[in-house]
């Protein structure tokens, strides 16, 4: 047998090619272990499933047969659907390799016989569909007997006219959940206790007996013999309106059926009341009426027996397009003992007074999915007290009620009702608060028009309340303090955009709103509602915050239950997280936790001032902040002096005292000897008495076309050259370092000078100089590069003073105390301001000299040692005890 399996395999997948059903089979999908061939116009069975293959779906195509070697190649299949094709004819062994098969569908094809030896080695057989074929007899092979699994059983066709004794014998024995016979209007004959043997708890026909009512009790007295419990009927009158004398349905008080249906078919009132006046006192407590095409007859008659007795647990009209089928008898009475009562799509619009009078014992009416409106199902004039005194549930959907008011008061004496469902229907805002007469427990109004208003017309004792798909977009907190009992509240798909700050809901434990506009959400949003075990708060255009990632924490931490997590949680904002999980969204600690952050940022705080406060040190950040601020100091004196005027020299010349005899001898001959002659501004000659030194610097140097540094190592040991360097670097922030000349008197390392001289080792490393030669014969060179630097000499104001040459200066004084070059170096001596009573020492500071006034003109020797400092006068400027000194007269200070 396998050697055979596999031949049969190879044949179908040759024969496949001539057909093209191997193409077809390409147009197959697969998903795990079903593959779906469904309505692609195959012809035939195609080849090459997967082994694994348990779920065949062959419908809707073209398929006129099974060979024997179609399936052999699925052993494990379960499922096979072939209905709604042409077949004709099934091979011996089609289904001898598939002993696992369970449900197998066969309807609408073109079978001319009962398939009995084909089935055999189906014996798990579990659901067989045999209807609506060509065979014209439903005589069963002995093969269904051996069918020990079937439960359910569909057979039949429109060709059968006859059905006799025997013809289901075979299932004598086989315990049936469900049998469906189908002849439909062209059954003839029908010998007695034909359908007395089956074992079916529930029988289906699809029987009609336009031609032969008289056929109709035989049937009936048969199927109430069997053990069956459902009975379903239909089309029974397919084509014509009973209208015989007979009735049709005697049978049925001694039946044990207890669920009876009538599926479409034609109906008129003289039918519906046989049937109706024979289920009071039957064993029926389930009736259904659905899709029946019900008409008054022409001549009908206003003597129609009053059904008051009909004893239903349900009454079921539904798809009934004549709302007449309501008072077929003129009268509502058959409802007095239904206890609930469906009535859809049956297009009424109005309820008369005397119908609810007739429904007292009723617990539930579902009317939903007609034409109703406020207007029409409440009445003033009606008298609704006593009526519906036993209604739990009222069900209202989908029609078109707009006024909750109007429910609330045709409700209002209706003691025991708990539910109310209004959904798909109109109802809007509240124009005033509504009182409600019961307790209601659970109130549907998704899919209506709600506003935050309409919360004043909501019952405060709700349990359960279903405000979903109401365009909603805001709520109201003051309605939830009041309503204690809310347990469940569904708000989804609503455009609600916030919530709100605050909301309580103390019992609430189920809470639904997904799908609305809000994007922010925190821990404290759900704080109030202590008892909450359950949200779904999914595909709304989530803000990613600390906030929200706080909350899904907290939230799931707490065992609080996250409805849709984490697929339907997604991040709208910001822009570099649109599309992101929010459960992917993982903000660092510091970036939510405040308190750390507040820490962290106190302590980096503390480090970087620590730190500045170390580099202040190291680089001599106080000596810049002093000299800064002598700078403006003298620029706001000189603007309240009101001295300004044009420049008056040539150069500025800024050396040390080491270097004053060069500059005397070589630097003012030379310059100040050709003709024309340059202005040269220098400390010891040009300096005003009586002014402040830095106000003499800056003066002359913003006076002075080019500034002239004579760089020497005495001249980087110098505190007052490093001012003036400095002060010629402002100078240049209006103009440019252009106007500094650099004059080498011997060779300086950039790298060796110490930190608070990075001006000149960026002068040094970025501007050429000129160094002073040794030898003679290269000197007249360097005087004309000097010259050429310089300029023209008669490019300055003519006023400008011509000096004869300096005499030589006694022994230098010290220079002024300024900061310390480095830390390791001991603090300057504090300053104090000079006892004009007593002579200066010859170590005093510069502020402590005598105006320039008391001493010998510059063009006279020095005396040795100064004189005695006579009083300040009092237009004299004071002294500056500033921590940088600015002394009131300049005496040639000794420089170096």
């Amino acid at each position: 047998m396998p050697g055979r399996g596999v031949v049969a395999w190879v044949v179908a997948l040759l024969s496949c090619l001539d057909a093209g059903s191997c193409l077809a089979h390409d147009r197959c999908q697969t998903s795990g272990t079903r593959v779906d061939c469904s309505g692609i116009r195959l012809e035939r069975v195609p080849a090459g499933f997967p082994l694994r293959t348990e779920t065949l779906d062959l419908s809707y195509n073209r398929i006129t047969a099974v060979g024997d070697s179609d399936l052999s190649g699925l052993p494990r299949l379960r499922v096979l659907r072939l209905n709604y094709n042409n077949i004709s004819r099934l091979g011996a062994a089609a289904f001898a390799s598939n002993p696992l098969l369970e449900e197998l569908n066969l309807f609408n094809n073109s079978l001319r016989s009962m398939p009995g030896p084909v089935l055999a080695p189906l014996r798990r057989l579990v659901r067989l569909d045999l209807s609506n074929n060509l065979y014209p007899s439903a005589r069963l092979d002995a093969a269904f007997g051996r069918l020990s699994h079937l439960r359910d059983l569909s057979i039949g066709g429109d060709l059968i006219h006859a059905l006799q004794l025997g013809d289901f014998s075979p299932l004598n024995l086989t315990p049936l959940d469900r049998f469906a016979l189908k002849t439909g209007s062209s059954l003839r004959e029908y010998e007695a206790g034909t359908l007395s043997k089956l074992r079916a708890r529930s029988v289906w026909t699809d029987i009609a007996v336009d031609h032969k009512p008289g056929l109709l009790p035989s049937i009936l007295r048969d199927l109430f013999a069997t053990p069956a419990t459902s009975l379903r009927f239909r089309k029974l009158f397919e084509f014509t309106y009973y209208t015989g004398g007979e009735d049709l349905f005697t049978s049925l008080r001694q039946s044990g059926i207890t669920n009876l249906t009538f599926f479409r078919g034609k109906f008129n009132e003289h039918l519906l009341s046989f049937i109706l006046e024979n289920l009071q006192g039957s064993a029926v407590r389930n009736l259904t009426l659905q899709a029946i095409d019900f008409a008054r007859s022409p001549n009908a008659s206003s003597d129609l027996p009053d059904i008051n007795r009909l004893d239903l647990d349900s009454l079921t009209l539904k798809e009934i397009s004549n709302p007449d089928v309501l008072r077929f008898n003129q009268r509502f009475t058959w409802f007095n003992l239904v206890r609930s009562l469906v009535i859809n799509l049956v297009n009424f619009n109005y309820v008369p007074c005397s119908a609810w009078r007739e429904m007292k014992v009723m617990r539930s009416i579902d009317i939903s999915k007609n034409l109703l409106e406020e207007g029409f199902i409440y009445n003033r004039r009606c008298q609704y007290s006593g009526t519906m005194q036993n209604l739990e549930e009222f069900l209202i959907g989908t029609n078109r009620i707009s006024s909750l008011r109007a429910i609330a008061l045709l409700t209002a004496e209706w003691p025991r009702l708990r539910t109310i469902d209004l959904s798909h229907n109109l109802v809007g805002s509240c124009e005033s608060p509504v009182a409600w007469g019961q307790p209601i427990s659970c109130l549907i109004l998704h899919h209506n028009t709600l506003s935050a208003e309409s919360f004043a017309c909501l019952p405060h004792t709700v349990s359960y309340l279903d405000l979903s798909h109401s365009g909603l977009e805001r709520l109201d907190p003051r309605w939830f303090t009041l309503a204690s009992n809310l347990s469940t509240l569904l708000l989804s798909g609503n455009r609600i955009k916030f919530i709100p700050s605050g909301w309580a809901a103390p019992s609430l434990r189920t809470l639904q709103i997904d799908g609305n506009s809000f994007g922010a959400i925190g821990p404290g949003s759900f704080r109030s509602m202590p008892r909450l075990v359950a949200l779904g708060a999914g595909n709304n255009p989530y803000h990613c915050t600390c906030d929200l990632h706080r909350f899904i924490s907290e939230s799931r931490a707490s065992g609080l239950l996250l409805r849709d997590w984490p697929d339907d949680y997604i991040c709208y904002h910001p822009a570099e997280l649109v599309d992101t999980r929010v459960a992917d969204y993982s903000p660092g600690r510091l970036q939510c936790d405040v308190g750390l952050a507040l820490v962290v940022s106190v302590a980096v705080t503390a480090v970087v001032a620590v730190g500045a406060t170390v580099l202040c040190w190291r680089y001599d950040l106080p000596w810049y902040l002093r000299a800064t601020w002598q700078v403006v100091r003298s620029r706001y004196r000189a603007a309240e002096e009101d001295q300004t005027g044009p420049r008056a020299y040539h150069a500025f010349v800024s050396y040390s005292w080491a270097d004053a005899e060069w500059v005397r001898d070589e630097l003012l001959k030379r310059l100040e000897g050709c003709e024309p002659p340059y202005r040269v501004c220098i400390h010891e000659r040009d300096f005003t008495p009586g002014r402040w030194i830095i106000d003499n610097i800056i003066d002359n140097m913003e006076g002075s076309r080019k500034v002239l540094f004579v760089l020497s190592r005495s001249f980087v040991d110098s505190e007052w050259c490093n001012y003036e360097l400095y002060f010629a670097h402002q100078r240049a922030l209006g103009r440019s370092l252009r106007d500094a000349v650099l004059l080498l008197m011997e060779p300086i390392c950039p790298r060796s000078l110490p930190s608070r001289f990075c001006r000149l080792r960026r002068l040094l490393d970025s501007k050429t100089y000129l160094e002073w030669p040794a030898e003679p014969s290269r000197q007249p060179f360097f005087w004309a590069q000097l010259k050429n630097l310089l300029g023209k000499a008669d490019a300055v104001a003519p006023e400008a003073p011509l000096h004869a040459p300096l005499p030589p200066h006694p022994d230098p004084l010290p220079p002024p105390s300024l900061p310390s070059p480095s830390p390791l170096d001991p603090p300057s001596p504090p300053l104090t301001p000079p006892d004009p009573l007593s002579p200066p020492s010859p170590l005093s500071p510069l502020s402590s000299l005598p105006p320039l006034s008391s001493l010998p003109p510059p063009t006279s020797p020095l005396p040795p040692s100064p004189p005695s400092v006579p009083p300040l006068s009092p237009l004299s400027p004071p002294l500056s005890i500033d921590p940088l000194p600015s002394p009131v007269a300049y005496i040639c200070p000794r420089r170096g």
